[in-house]
């Protein structure tokens, strides 16, 4: 029994130390790219852009969605917004490089607060809000309790609505006590290494995804034990989040503009988008045939329109829209990808 228990503990100790190190050359190879500011007793890391001309576009602040990182919205955006906007990538509190703060974080309303504290700390009065995802929830409460911040939002793939079912197993086996810090600090790495190539395929179905997308956007970086058990209460917190504070989006006087896809597996899309479109008044929804879960690069084009519209430009949305639906359609962008689908319930 002795000797059983001794080679248990050898085995966890190898295992503790074995992800301790894939952690460590994780972050080597992902090494922090933004700044990390203090927004009032924690700091937050953002990557701050300024046009190097004048601006014909108002400053822009990007959230990214659950599992993510600044580096996804900035992969996305930054080759087409260039030199037109004051640009602002942020990681969410405990994720990517910034440090997670208090509990109040692990809401969206409280990761809103603490990026209109980033904001002020980089001199940005009002912006547009584009969220991608979970992301979409966190603009919503930006603009719902930060009005005169908020100069417009623009809500890609939102999960911002009750849906019915819970979350994958892995959020809930993470959020358990002490199980959940054994298995985020063992066994995460090794078993999520082997499956981003796989899950980022997921993501994008059914378009297709970009070949440099994990290179330039570093998704390993929530296998990192904390980020991990962060992402995890976040998306295992939003669920009741939403139920509470969904019916109060009518109170969203914010231009707003909603892009979504009807092959998006990730989050349903009936629910979430179409709820939003039905409680903001005046909001656009842009409902786009073949688009799956992340308009922010497979209709890049559409989002940009959006923000354009939403500084004063005259753009005819449906029309872009109708034309990214056509190429996506002429593209042949719906490919046959072999992949085990995340649940709906799982907003990513």
């Amino acid at each position: 029994m002795f000797l059983a228990v001794l080679i248990l503990a050898v085995l966890v100790l190898a295992a503790f130390g074995h992800s301790q190190w894939q952690a460590h050359r994780i972050a080597t190879r992902f090494p922090n790219s933004g700044e990390l500011v203090d927004v009032g007793g924690f700091r937050m890391n953002s990557v701050h852009i300024r046009p190097s001309g004048t601006a014909d576009l108002p400053a822009v602040v990007f959230i990214h969605g659950a599992g993510g990182n600044l580096r996804d919205q900035l992969h996305a955006f930054l080759p087409a917004l260039d030199g037109r906007a004051e640009m602002l990538f942020v990681d969410r509190p405990g994720h990517g490089y910034s440090e997670r703060g208090g509990p109040a974080n692990a809401r969206p309303d409280g990761q809103a607060d603490a990026i209109v504290r980033l904001m002020d700390k980089r001199g940005i009065s009002r912006a547009i809000i584009v969220g991608h995802s979970f992301g979409a929830a966190i603009a919503a409460s930006l603009a719902l309790h930060h009005p005169e911040r908020t100069e417009g939002v623009v809500l890609l793939a939102p999960a911002t609505h009750p849906w019915p079912g819970g979350v994958d197993w892995h959020i809930t086996f993470a959020t358990l006590p002490f199980v959940g810090w054994f298995f985020a600090n063992t066994a995460v790495i090794p078993l999520g290494l082997g499956r981003i190539d796989r899950v980022t395929q997921t993501i994008f179905w059914p378009n297709p995804r970009p070949t440099d997308y994990i290179a330039n956007t570093a998704p390993h970086l929530v296998l990192r034990p904390a980020t991990f058990l962060n992402n995890a209460v976040d998306v295992a917190n939003l669920h009741a989040y939403v139920t509470q504070m969904s019916p109060r989006y009518a109170e969203i006087s914010a231009p707003t503009v909603i892009i979504t896809g009807d092959q998006d597996g990730i989050v349903l899309a009936d629910i979430h988008s179409r709820g939003l479109a039905a409680s903001i008044k005046g909001s656009e929804l842009l409902w786009i045939s073949n688009l799956g879960h992340k308009p922010d690069y497979v209709v890049t084009d559409l989002v940009v329109a959006a923000i354009e519209k939403i500084s004063g430009k005259p753009r005819d949305l449906q029309e872009v829209a109708r034309r990214a639906e056509a190429r996506l359609t002429n593209n042949s962008a719906i490919t046959e990808i072999a992949y085990t689908p995340v649940r709906p319930s799982e907003p990513i």
